[in-house]
């Protein structure tokens, strides 16, 4: 089984509508996300898959948040810009990519708020 990693970055502005301390208020992150695939088979290359193709789609994903207000994305109409959700989200959107084949799976997404504070979601 290999594993491999693409990282990428996002800039954005929430506020967790609900919570009791400063997240209440709107505030910004310099998010940072990273991609994990996993898989079995290598192509003819020797490559899982390419890193190119896989960063390109994340960052694809990724355009979508960058210098936005996520509380006014339609995205999270129903719940929270939390961490967690942030992740979920990205996952899905990357997992339905066309890049993935049966041998080939998005694993996992990992979205670091700050230096210190991350989460990662897997299907």
């Amino acid at each position: 089984m290999y594993e491999i990693e693409v990282r990428s970055a996002f800039e954005a502005a929430h506020f967790i509508e609900g919570y009791n301390g400063k997240c209440a208020r709107l505030h910004g992150h310099n998010w940072e996300v990273v991609a994990v695939v996993r898989g079995e088979n290598l192509d003819k290359l020797g490559m899982l898959i390419d890193f190119k193709i896989l960063k390109a789609e994340l960052n694809k994903v990724l355009e979508d948040l960058d210098h936005r207000y996520l509380n006014e994305l339609e995205t999270f109409a129903e719940e929270n810009p939390t961490a967690e959700n942030l992740a979920r989200k990205i996952f899905e959107s990357l997992a339905a990519s066309k890049i993935f084949n049966g041998s080939t799976k998005l694993h996992a997404v990992k979205v670091q708020e700050t230096p210190n504070s991350c989460v990662t979601y897997y299907e």
